[in-house]
C-alpha cells in the first residue's frame, strides 16, 4: 500500500453549503420588548393544551379519570394565554412610545 499525499486546499465555502449548516433562515433582527413574554406564553399554552388533551381522553374512552394536580396542569393553558397577551400588549405600548418620540423629535 503507498501512502497517498495530503494537500491541504484553503477553499471558500461554496453558497449552498451554508444551507446544511443553518436550515432556518438567520437573520440579524434585535429582540424587541415584549417578545420573550410571547415565546414563554406560547410555550406554556402548548404544556397547557397538552395537559387538557391528556385528562380529558380518560374521560371520553371511559376509563379511570386522571388525579386532581393534573387537572390543576390544564391551567396553565389560560396562564400562557395571559402570558402572550401581555407581551403584545407590551410589545404595542413600545412601538407607540417609539413613535412617539420620533415624531417629537
Amino acid at each position: 500500500m503507498v501512502p497517498a499525499r495530503v494537500t491541504r486546499r484553503s477553499r471558500a465555502p461554496s453558497p449552498g453549503a451554508l444551507d446544511a449548516t443553518y436550515p432556518i433562515e438567520v437573520t440579524n433582527e434585535t429582540p424587541r420588548p415584549g417578545d420573550a413574554l410571547v415565546r414563554i406564553g406560547a410555550i406554556v399554552f402548548i404544556i397547557g393544551a397538552v395537559a387538557t388533551l391528556a385528562t380529558m381522553t380518560p374521560l371520553f374512552i371511559g376509563t379511570k379519570p386522571l388525579p386532581t394536580p393534573a387537572y390543576f396542569v390544564c391551567m396553565l393553558m389560560g396562564v400562557g394565554f395571559a402570558l402572550a397577551l401581555a407581551g403584545l400588549l407590551r410589545a404595542a405600548r413600545a412601538q407607540r412610545r417609539q413613535i412617539r418620540e420620533a415624531s417629537a423629535a
